[in-house]
Formats: C-alpha cells, structure tokens, sequence
C-alpha cells in the first residue's frame, strides 16, 4: 500500500479515529525507536563517567574496611 492510499484512507476516518491512528502510528514509532537504541553500539562500561570517580580519595583504599567503619558509626545504638 502507498503512501497516498493511506493517507486517503485515514481522511475518510472521523476526526476522533483519525487521532486513534496518529496516537499508534506514534506508538509503533516509540518502539520502533526503543528497538534500534538497543541495537545500537553500546559503549564500554570503563567510559562511563562515574568509574574511577572515587580513586583519589585515600579513605577508600580498603574499601572494605571503610563499610565497615560506616557501619560502625551509623548503626551504634546510642543509648
């Protein structure tokens, strides 16, 4: 089917449906667009921005050490 004989059929809809039509033909764009983003190259994750973000700060260099030291002092009772 050609583009014209769509067209022409949608203006024979009323107004109300002919809206219906628009809001899916913008849905199937939607998913349309969703499906090849997915597709697309993704990026890998060392590039993101946030890796490394903490890599200065000397209290993190046992990371462990520093949850538990958080814990600590967050979860004492005080009483």
């Amino acid at each position: 089917m050609n583009p014209e004989a769509i067209t022409r059929i949608i203006g024979q809809l009323p107004a109300n449906e002919q809206h219906e039509v628009l809001n899916f033909v913008e849905f199937l764009k939607s998913r349309h667009q969703a499906v090849k983003t997915k597709t697309a190259k993704r990026r890998s994750f060392a590039r993101e921005p946030f890796v490394g973000m903490w890599r200065d700060r000397e209290d993190m260099n046992d990371s462990a050490a520093w949850v538990r030291d958080l814990r600590r002092t967050q979860w004492a009772r005080h009483g």
